[in-house]
């Protein structure tokens, strides 16, 4: 059977197929996605957060998007850049691993089947960071100023404000408390602490200043010298909870500055009931290795050591044993008592060979002998350390002994007349 079609309808079939065909014919082509870049913000030294906005996708699915940044202009993926998702809208992007203190150019980017789009370039400046420093060695120490500096290891990417160092005599010192600048020049610098107390434990650190903060080098620990009448120095040690001088006294004079005989005859010396000293074996280059050597009629006066410091006692003494490591069961007993306390007293040189202490303690004992009561003769030069302690009796004082063959501590009582050395101990 055959179907008759009028001619109208095929006329208006043909035309909306061409109408079709045209209007298929005139799609747009798909174009680069259309963003913008926002302004930077929560800067940091070395981050920043930029937000972004694809606008219009330009017919085509976006694909990737986000910053690309760098030290010149309009930069590209071809420098640094972070992927921060798809498609359209906004976004933001945090870009890290930046310099301190150093301009950088963003820009968005979004990225079609057509190519890459890069919007507005916006500028920004990190900010400084904190510099860091290293606390140089303190030195020429005396009773009451020492030297200490620092060097700038970085500056933090910004100009130094300020540089010196800080001190206390408690640990950690830092800008609030005693302080001294050294200018803004150099890398490396020195200051002197003034005014410091003698024979004071002092914590010192270098700092540095700039916009981005402040930093400190790492702490030094020092002792100030102790002064005597004469102005001798003398080193210092914290040991324990006591202070003690590291180093024999050497003073001519009491402190009340009364003269102090000098009595190097013989005869004389053992029959004296009186204050004295003498150098070992009457010879002064002696003097400032291992001191003077004093009778007990000297230590009693009570004015030997200098102000605020004292002959230690019998009982301080065996503190200081015991906190080297003396049983306690062993600290009242006579001659030869302990471990290895000895060695910890001894000066790691001085002594013969293979007598040498550790020196742990830092009470750095050297082998300077002693004037025997008996005769006044010298002995025990190289091999022994003596030093005076309390009173034992009206004949007596007590003492305590060192030697290059003994690793222990000696404590025995001798007539007054004997000549031995003094370390004085800080009143507490």
């Amino acid at each position: 059977m055959s179907v008759n079609i009028k001619p109208t309808v095929i006329f208006f079939l043909s035309s909306l197929l061409g109408v079709m065909l045209f209007l298929s014919g005139c799609k747009e082509d798909p174009t680069l996605p259309v963003l913008n870049t926002g302004e930077a913000r929560d800067i940091t030294i070395n981050s920043a957060i930029i937000a972004g906005n694809v606008t219009s996708d330009g017919g085509a699915e976006v694909t990737a998007r986000g910053m690309c940044w760098g030290n010149e202009a309009e930069p590209s993926i071809n420098d640094n850049f972070k992927v921060s998702g798809t498609g359209q809208g906004e976004f933001n992007c945090e870009i890290t691993g930046l310099d301190p203190n150093t301009e950088y150019h963003v820009r968005a980017y979004a990225e079609n089947s057509v190519g890459i789009a890069y919007g507005n370039e916006v500028t920004f400046t990190t900010g400084i960071a904190a510099p860091t420093v290293t606390t140089r060695q303190v030195t020429g120490i005396t009773n009451n100023t020492a030297v200490c500096g620092g060097t700038v290891t970085y500056d933090g990417g910004g100009p130094i404000t300020e540089k010196g160092i800080c001190w206390s005599t408690t640990p950690d010192p830092d800008y609030g408390d005693s302080r001294i600048t050294a200018g803004t020049v150099g890398d490396t610098y020195s200051c002197t602490m003034t005014n410091l107390l003698q024979g004071t434990k002092y914590y010192v650190r270098a700092y540095v200043k700039n916009s981005g903060g402040i930093a400190y080098g790492e702490q030094i620990i020092f002792n100030t010298k102790l002064a005597d009448i004469e102005g001798n120095l003398y080193g210092t040690v914290y040991i324990s909870n006591q202070v003690w001088m590291s180093e024999n006294l050497k003073t001519t004079r009491l402190n009340d500055n009364t003269i102090i005989p000098d009595v190097p005859d013989d005869s004389t010396w053992v029959h004296l009931s009186t204050p004295a000293y003498c150098w070992l074996r009457n010879d002064i280059q002696y003097k400032d290795v291992y001191g003077a050597l004093y009778n007990w009629f000297t230590v009693e006066t009570g004015k030997l050591c200098p102000s605020g410091w004292h002959v230690p006692s019998d009982e301080e003494y065996k503190v200081l044993e015991q906190s080297l490591g003396m049983a306690a069961d062993q600290l009242d007993l006579s001659d030869w008592r302990g471990t290895d306390q000895g060695a910890k007293m001894k000066s790691t040189t001085g002594w013969a060979d293979g007598e040498n202490g550790t020196n742990s303690s830092g009470f750095s004992a050297l082998p300077g002998g002693y004037r025997w009561a008996k005769n006044g003769a010298f002995n025990g030069l190289g091999m022994i350390s003596y030093c005076w302690s309390s009173e034992l009796n009206d004949l007596y004082g007590w003492y305590r002994r060192l030697d290059g063959q003994n690793s222990g501590v000696f404590r025995s009582g001798t007539k007054k007349t004997g000549g031995k050395y003094i370390r004085c101990i800080k009143n507490n």
